[in-house]
């Protein structure tokens, strides 16, 4: 019997800043909120935003790196697995699921990109197409089939 898979991969962005605290082991741990947007149909037919929010923690230097270079609204996608958790707040027990990164990658260039909103996407103005035609000329052209041995390939 195989085991168990417990793996989350998303994409989104932050909805406030990272907050990043160390435990007395000296550890850190950096928490994040991130929205994951879709689209659903309405009742009447019309598109509508059906955002989903995730608690996600961070561990150690990539906590670290997240708190020192994120900021909210910046794109992130992260992977990692789903972890359960319980607990009793007066006399109410509560529960959740979080997300333990085990990767995250900066998406976009957050407010220092050019063309950008901040928050690491290009706006829609911004996103018009050119009409100057890309430049082609360095590009070599690769020989179909044949010529090239497979001593050359370097993997």
């Amino acid at each position: 019997m195989a085991g168990n898979i417990n793996r989350v991969i998303i994409t989104g962005n932050l909805t406030r800043d990272p907050e990043l605290r160390t435990l007395p082991s000296g550890t850190s741990v950096c928490e994040l909120r991130v929205a994951c947007n879709g689209r659903r149909r309405s009742a009447e037919g019309n598109w509508e935003d059906d955002p989903n929010y995730f608690n996600v923690s961070v561990w150690g230097q990539q906590g670290e790196n997240c708190k020192r270079y994120l900021s909210k609204g910046r794109g992130v996608a992260i992977d990692g697995r789903l972890r359960w958790r319980e607990w009793e707040t007066e006399g109410q027990k509560r529960q959740a699921v979080d997300i333990i990164a085990e990767t995250v990658q900066f998406l976009g260039g957050g407010n220092e990109a050019p063309n950008g909103n901040g928050n690491g996407f290009a706006s829609s103005a911004s996103a018009v197409a050119s009409d100057i035609p890309v430049d082609t000329a360095d590009f070599v052209t690769t020989p179909m089939g044949g010529g090239v041995a497979e001593d050359d390939i370097p993997f």
